[in-house]
């Protein structure tokens, strides 16, 4: 072997800096270890009764107290070369993904519909809405971005109509009224990329300020779509708040109640009339006077069905209605819906109505979606002032506690009637978390700049006794009253926050608003059990795995099997240094990836000792064996490890989240087995191996096992075209038949439950239709008390507090029907029950099913090329497309055929995409070495017959497809077993590829190669080796 030196260096120095990289990660896990452990005693000491979720939380604020009072203390040195403090350390240690730590991944979706109507010079236009609201939708199933789809739907709708009319402004000198409708498109396009780019960035400065180490953020800038992974935090709900809010803020003036009420009562009459059929015209105002006056009538309060007067609680007065019959209630109920349509739902209270207040009234949650119709409706939005917006308040510490508080109606002046404000929060310099000096209550100081101090000190000049409103994001979080001008720029927001909220919204402030508005379409929450679970299961997987192929290398191939075993463990060395050394972040699917890593590295050993057997079959000393067995073992080897390679770089590319990490994983392991498996190994091999002493590759076992098979494949190769076809009708029957798809390919939002009993699935599914208004998809995980619920609830709906109104739903119908105790509050129930939930909208979800698509056609295309320019001849290639199309279409009608009789969910899914295109890279390894056999047998033989060259090398090279399955197949199969319950799909799908890839190696691939070859030109090969010993011996 030439060039031993080299490899030895390059040997040593990575081992060394794997375990230099990794000692990072021990370190820290150590001190951490200890930081817990003390944190949980202060914790006890300062609250002796404290238990469960109340607990944890004390521990955890402790433990975070205690690791940054560390940051800069030495933990770590390096004789004579460098210190490390804990911060540093943190840094270098191999990260840990949500779903092993607990945490949240989101992708977020940049919305361009917000930028192109603030981009107008009328937003409120019915041509500009309808045609954005008409790309919205397009958008769904296209693959065209946003202002393609907004340009196409207003042409659609306005074939002779000029875009300039609507975009031209005097600011604006890029589109005049003579720009073409393509011009604006284009202008629209640029400011979108910039707007991507800088939401991006505004978001990038505020995870920094969220406290999370190590976060991991990305751009997708084509797709306008950012992931960004949480490891470790506790509380998504502020997760999403921080991420989706817009830091729009706002200044405006206000109606009082008193203002608006006349027109609120003329717009209601004129409502029912409108709802009713008849024509709305001049009304009489005497028949409703009383009411608006006074709280919700007595029919009103008959029905409790969550009425505002039932939910205000003792600030309601509530009229018992006596002697009045159930049906005469409802009745006077839907009398009173029909007649006083809008304060049906508006709860208007006495002392509110008697006395000035920027408050209108008060909405439950749930009728907010009528309430904002009904203000939007022409004949009622046509009777207030052009100027008129009406806002809701923003939650309260109190409100966010109970999920029935209602919310305030405010109705605030815009500027003009455009919808602005007089003073924005542009002028905003300065934002800091402070305490009201009156109150002691946490809220957000600000302070603003030259220009903005003149317009504040004007504005609340112009508003002696009356009220401002200060809103973000279209939320009033305070409404004072100005008791005289306020100059020096200074003012405030209190809204009834913690500590950690009013941080968290000076922290928005000062990272500036996001040029578009950022919603998330994806969402994945892991509780920390359930991580803590998954590394459990993980590692169980890894450790078992490396035993079994342990053992397996030294019962098959003797002494020899410990160079396999030595390689092995310095693959795995490699791959999880380098992992650290790149600062990336390891998940259960990239565990999944070391564990798969682990069977395909061996892969490469076995080619290479089966060759060698051969060759000392032949008569060769073992160290000639050894030369020829490497040598002729290259070509193999070689063309498996890029056919794998070629199809985990695809799935890097069209994978997305945890995925991710498993390509990123394979890669890497990939590229080491080339160097270990060839390099390492035969530097083993050579320092071992004289005249005299060399490793053993036979054993009783291995001596007994196909070494003389003499199988005739090709005889019955027409039973195997018929086990073929009808594995492929099945493959193309199971997609008229149907799937479970996962949560990602069908959109909606999956919650994995854990129970403190057995329930029935069908129970929990037919209890729970009637609080979503559908029958939700229930499946059992794992243990019976284990349970995922998927369903699709609002999830066309958008709104930041979507996903509470979701779990309040969900929470709401488990505790009523008895599945979970009514003891449980919701937020213990998010904490304790809920391990995980994951949320994919129709439009994520329709990018995934794409990318899942292109990923399988791609890489079936590509493999097919790689063959046919390795081999040169076509029927190599086709026969590799053959015996890939049926391992995936076997694979696809066991997953959908069997998803109702196994225990387990069979979803498609990332994973099983994952799956897919890993059998796909995987089978090509057995089917090439066959493929190379039959080309070196019709060099060494040209004129040989194609039924028996073929059918020899198919014999010759079973015990080697044989291994090599039995290795990858093994570790699966341990990975099924233990690797636990997210992974279980891939590994079943895995089990069920190489089972199909070695049939298909064998009995399809060798058959096709030979029944196509009409030409009998199969034969035709240059033996290279055997020419250029020629050319040298005429030299």
């Amino acid at each position: 072997m030439q060039l031993k030196g080299l490899v030895k260096f390059f040997t040593a120095a990575l081992i060394l800096i794997s375990l230099y990289q990794l000692s990072f990660t021990f370190i820290v896990h150590n001190v951490e270890d200890k930081a817990r452990k003390q944190a949980r005693r202060e914790a006890l000491l300062a609250e002796p009764g404290a238990k469960g979720q109340e607990l944890d939380k004390l521990v955890d604020n402790r433990f975070e107290r205690i690791t940054d009072s560390m940051q800069g203390v030495t933990v770590f040195s390096v004789p004579l070369l460098k210190k490390y403090t804990f911060q540093a350390a943190k840094e270098q240690e191999l990260n840990l993904g949500l779903d092993l730590q607990g945490g949240m991944n989101v992708t977020l979706e940049v919305s361009l519909d917000e930028l192109v109507r603030s981009m107008s010079n009328n937003p409120k236009d019915p041509t500009l809405n309808k045609a954005i609201a008409d790309a919205d939708q397009a958008k769904v199933n296209s693959q065209a971005d946003f202002v393609t789809l907004f340009g196409e739907a207003f042409t659609k709708a306005n074939p002779n109509a000029k875009l300039a009319y609507l975009f031209t402004k005097p600011a604006e000198k890029d589109i005049t009224l003579q720009s073409t409708n393509d011009q604006v498109l284009s202008k629209i396009r640029s400011e979108a990329k910039q707007a991507i780019k800088r939401t991006y960035n505004v978001l990038l400065t505020r995870i920094d300020k969220f406290g999370v180490v190590n976060p991991n953020m990305n751009l997708d800038e084509n797709k306008g779509i950012i992931t960004v992974e949480l490891a470790g935090v506790r509380n998504p709900e502020r997760v999403r708040n921080y991420l989706q809010a817009t830091a729009k803020l706002q200044f405006f003036e206000t109606y009082t109640n008193q203002e608006i009420y006349a027109t609120l009562l003329d717009a209601e009459t004129s409502l029912s009339k409108y709802l009713s059929g008849t024509k709305t015209g001049d009304t009489s105002q005497k028949a409703t006077e009383k009411k608006v006056a006074g709280t919700t009538d007595s029919t009103t309060q008959a029905a409790d069905t969550g009425s505002l007067a039932s939910l205000m609680g003792g600030s309601a007065k509530t009229t018992e209605t006596k002697g009045a019959s159930a049906d005469s209630n409802t009745a006077a109920l839907e009398k009173a819906y029909k007649e006083f349509p809008i304060r049906s739902i508006l709860y208007i209270p006495e002392e509110l109505a008697s006395n000035p207040s920027p408050v209108v009234g008060y909405v439950s949650r749930k009728d907010t979606a009528m309430l904002n119709e009904y203000l939007n409706i022409g004949v009622v939005r046509n009777k207030f002032p052009n100027n008129v917006k009406f806002l809701y308040g923003a939650e309260d510490r109190e409100s966010r506690r109970n999920p029935n508080a209602p919310l305030r109606l405010y109705a605030i002046k815009t500027a003009s009637g455009n919808n602005e404000s007089k003073l924005e929060g542009d002028h905003v310099t300065q934002a800091r978390m402070d305490y009201n000096p009156l109150t002691g209550q946490p809220e957000v100081s600000m302070e603003m700049d030259a220009a903005g101090a003149r317009i504040w000190k004007k504005m609340t000049g112009d508003n002696k006794g009356r009220y401002v409103a200060v809103v973000l994001d279209d939320k009033v979080y305070s409404s004072p009253i100005v008791n005289d001008e306020i100059g020096g720029g200074r003012t405030s927001i209190s809204g009834g926050f913690t500590s950690e909220e009013a941080t968290d919204l000076a922290n928005i402030l000062k990272s500036g608003k996001l040029p578009a508005p950022a919603r998330i379409v994806q969402e994945q929450v892991v509780g920390p059990t359930l991580g803590a679970e998954s590394i459990a299961a993980g590692f169980n997987a890894i450790i078992l795995s490396f035993v079994a192929i342990f053992v397996l290398m030294l019962i098959y191939y003797n002494t020899s099997g410990w160079v396999a075993n030595v390689s092995l463990t310095l693959n795995l060395l490699f791959t999880v240094g380098i992992l650290a050394s790149l600062h990336a972040t390891l998940t259960l699917p990239g565990i999944a990836g070391l564990v798969l890593g682990i069977g395909m590295a061996v892969d490469a050993h076995v080619l290479i000792f089966e060759r060698i057997k051969e060759e000392l079959v032949h008569g060769k000393n073992h160290q000639q064996a050894i030369i020829d067995g490497y040598k002729r073992s290259y070509a193999p080897v070689l063309d498996g490890h890029i056919a794998q390679l070629i199809t985990a770089s695809i799935l890097f590319i069209f994978g997305l989240g945890p995925v991710l990490g498993f390509a990123t994983t394979q890669i890497l392991s990939i590229s080491i087995s080339l160097f270990c498996g060839i390099l390492v190994s035969r530097l083993m091999k050579d320092m071992y191996t004289t005249n005299t002493r060399h490793f053993k590759y036979f054993t009783v076992i291995s001596k007994a096992v196909f070494q003389k098979a003499n199988f005739d494949f090709m005889r019955i190769r027409k039973v195997s075209y018929i086990i073929a076809a009808i594995v492929v009708l099945g493959g193309v029957a199971s997609l008229f038949h149907g799937f479970d798809y996962g949560v990602e390919f069908a959109g909606g939002r999956s919650y994995t439950i854990k129970f403190d009993q057995k329930f029935e699935v069908s129970q929990i599914r037919e209890k729970l239709h009637n609080y979503f208004g559908e029958y939700p998809i229930v499946k059992t995980i794992g243990t019976n008390n284990q349970i995922n619920i998927t369903t699709a609830y609002l999830i066309t709906k958008q709104g930041q507090d979507i996903e509470q109104q979701v779990m309040g739903k969900l929470y709401e119908g488990l505790t009523k029907e008895g599945f979970v105790p009514t003891s449980v509050s919701q937020p213990e129930f998010a904490g304790k029950y809920v391990q995980s939930s994951q949320t994919v909208l129709p439009t994520i979800s329709d990018d995934l099913i794409n990318g899942a698509k292109w990923a399988t056609i791609i890489s079936l295309i590509a493999i097919s090329i790689y063959i046919l320019v390795r081999f040169r001849k076509w029927q190599y290639s086709l026969g590799t497309f053959v015996s890939l199309i049926f391992n995936i279409c076997a694979t696809l009608a066991v997953f959908s055929f069997f998803r109702e009789k196994v225990p387990f969910a069979l979803e498609i899914d990332q994973h099983f995409i994952a799956a897919i295109l890993t059998v796909i890279g995987f089978s090509m390894n057995d089917t090439i070495i066959v493929f190379d056999r039959v080309r070196e047998y019709f060099r060494k033989t040209p004129n040989s017959d194609k039924k028996a060259t073929v059918n020899k090398a198919i014999n010759d090279t079973l015990p080697r497809t044989v291994m090599t399955s039995l290795t990858v197949f093994l570790v699966v199969l341990i990975l099924f077993i233990v690797g636990g319950e997210v992974t279980r799909g891939f590994a079943f799908a895995m089990l069920i590829g190489i089972v199909t890839g070695t049939f298909s190696s064998i009995f399809v691939a060798g058959p096709v190669l030979v029944d196509m070859d009409k030409t009998d030109k199969l034969h035709v090969e240059i033996d290279h080796e055997s020419r250029i010993q020629e050319l040298k011996k005429m030299a």
